[in-house]
């Protein structure tokens, strides 16, 4: 199974689009996918899942069973102030210490308003993956500019599609 992280808690985001081309992508080549959007998880779980509460919280625990049973992710990645989401570091810090994340392998695809397509977003989280002992791809697709290439649910620009395709391919084979 390979789990698909839309990792912002943003309803209604280009992210949360994009975990679902990418969805397609990968059901295309005949692998089993799921997406696991982190604006579902409960609105108070950093203070009813995490530390004296873990495994509390039954909804953020089909999450981590999410996140457990799968061997292969694609975070896909908005930039947030020169990184990534709060609330993919919060969710990661849910999860059980290290063996969530361990000798599993991942794929990042970056987006951003700006001109940097969340390089440094990726180049952040890559350090924590690594810390927690996931293998990450070194295909980064950085997808920048999204407001001028994403629109009507459709990725505009074809050279960044085939790169995605490829990418997903590479993971599969990973």
């Amino acid at each position: 199974m390979i789990s698909i992280v839309s990792s912002t808690n943003r309803k209604n985001s280009i992210t949360l689009q994009l975990a679902r081309m990418y969805h397609g992508i990968l059901t295309g080549k005949n692998a089993e996918a799921q997406i696991i959007d982190l604006s579902e998880l409960p609105h108070d779980f950093v203070f009813s899942a995490l530390y004296e509460n873990k495994l509390k919280n039954q909804t953020f625990n089909t999450f981590v069973d999410k996140i457990n049973q799968s061997e292969k992710f694609v975070f896909i990645v908005p930039e947030y102030n020169g990184s990534f989401p709060g609330v993919l570091k919060a969710f990661i810090d849910g999860l059980e210490f290290p063996s969530g994340f361990k000798n599993k392998k991942c794929a990042l695809v970056g987006l951003s308003s700006g001109t940097q397509g969340a390089s440094l977003a990726m180049s952040h989280l890559t350090d924590i993956l690594n810390y927690l002992g996931m293998h990450v791809l070194a295909v980064k697709p950085r997808l920048a500019n999204i407001d001028s290439i994403w629109q009507d649910d459709v990725l505009s620009d074809n050279r960044l599609y085939e790169m995605l395709h490829r990418q997903a391919q590479a993971l599969i084979d990973f």
